[in-house]
């Protein structure tokens, strides 16, 4: 036996088919679970699904193309205020409903790209601290751009949007709160499962090759420019995805949202779930959710001292983010969504030595009855698996 396979769900299906099958699957498990969940854990999990559209292209630029956005925040401002905007025009227009969300995330999804890809285009020509530093003024000169362009974006105030309320269809099913949890998890789902499809595809084993040696693949034929410029199109789209999102659900929009600080938080998600795995950018998500809620519940209990817990409000979940910070990256350099390869190679490994050890017990009555053993169909449900399957994407498809 040369090696043990886990079991898979679905063995039938491979590629594209199998992960359209998986995120269905999960999309239907997640809006089942709405309804085990009160109105503020919907919105909670509506949160976590915007940012989880950006965490997720935030985490497929710097862990597959080894492009590192500081300014991340900005781009999911653009979508936000590309959907404020839009909504407000088409409610002016008399535009509501499903249409008027529609419309409006397309414009602040394609608002984001076209940012993105200004920065792309200046990304390929930099890197390392200066592509972060170009990112980082992006995001610190966001007030500024809100308040030179006042009569626009209305400054520090921000804009509003109109009422989105639940489907004449679906009022008396669910509330509010639920139904934008249902909006989200669609949403961040097919944002999900196109970066995955980008990952998985020849665009994603591109970004591998550039961001581990980008001389040998420009010299292997790979167009590195259009792989990095490509790269923060596609991340920027995701952000632009979350903050149309996030607009949404919160109805409105202003850039004391999307501070530094707030940036900065997106890529501590994209590391402490894992760089270049979409589950950890999930897992990320969350954390930056829940651990402030948490936080904040947990000092309220304590009934500390009001100036105590004036300072602890807005300092403690930045002492947590970096202590955790770096007890991850000195436990676990992949993230949290390391711990379950690592359990699953120790599973492997040992149910190797158990394998091992049945085949040494069993050599000498093998040996005896060789033509009864011939005869036998194998039992283990392991050792009667294929080979791996051949994966496609090996080879570095290469433009001239």
């Amino acid at each position: 036996m040369n090696g043990l396979r886990r079991p898979r769900l679905l063995p039938g299906l491979t590629g594209t088919p199998r992960v359209l099958v998986t995120a269905v699957a999960l999309t239907v498990l997640a809006l089942g679970g709405t309804f085990l969940l009160d109105p503020f854990r919907n919105f909670q999990l509506a949160t976590a699904a915007a940012y989880l559209c950006a965490v997720a292209g935030l985490t497929l630029l710097i862990g597959l193309s080894g492009q590192l956005s500081l300014g991340h925040a900005a781009l999911m401002a653009a979508g936000g205020y590309g959907y404020a905007l839009v909504s407000n025009a088409l409610t002016d227009a008399g535009v509501d409903a499903v249409p008027r969300f529609l419309l409006a995330f397309a414009g602040g999804v394609v608002i984001a790209c076209l940012i993105g890809l200004l920065l792309g285009l200046a990304a390929a020509r930099l890197r390392g601290p200066y592509l972060a530093g170009l990112t980082l003024a992006l995001v610190i000169a966001l007030p500024a751009i809100t308040s030179v362009w006042s009569a626009l974006f209305r400054g520090d105030q921000g804009l509003q949007t109109a009422y989105n309320p639940v489907p004449t269809a679906l009022e008396r099913l669910i509330a509010l709160e639920q139904w934008q949890a249902w909006v989200a998890i669609i949403v961040a789902s097919v944002v999900v499962t196109a970066l995955v499809l980008v990952r998985r595809g020849s665009l994603g084993l591109r970004m591998r090759a550039v961001r581990d040696d980008e001389t040998a693949a420009r010299l292997n034929g790979v167009p590195a420019r259009r792989v990095k410029v490509t790269a923060f199109t596609v991340s920027a789209a995701a952000a632009g995805a979350g903050g149309a999102l996030l607009c949404f659900i919160t109805q409105s929009v202003s850039p004391g949202v999307y501070t530094l600080a707030f940036s900065l938080l997106l890529v501590v998600a994209a590391v402490v779930g894992g760089l270049g795995s979409i589950g950890g950018a999930a897992i990320g998500s969350v954390v930056i959710v829940v651990l402030p809620w948490a936080l904040g519940a947990g000092t309220a209990a304590l009934d500390l001292p009001t100036d105590l817990a004036q300072r602890l409000s807005g300092n403690l979940s930045v002492l947590v983010f970096g202590a955790l910070l770096i007890i991850v990256m000195l436990v676990r350099p992949d993230g949290l969504a390391g711990l379950a390869g690592a359990w699953r190679r120790r599973r492997g490994r040992g149910a190797g030595g158990a394998a091992a050890s049945s085949a040494a017990g069993s050599a000498a009555p093998a040996a005896a009855g060789s033509a009864a053993a011939a005869t036998s169909a194998p039992t283990d449900s392991f050792a009667s698996a294929g080979p791996a399957e051949a994966d496609p994407s090996r080879t570095i498809p290469i433009e001239r």
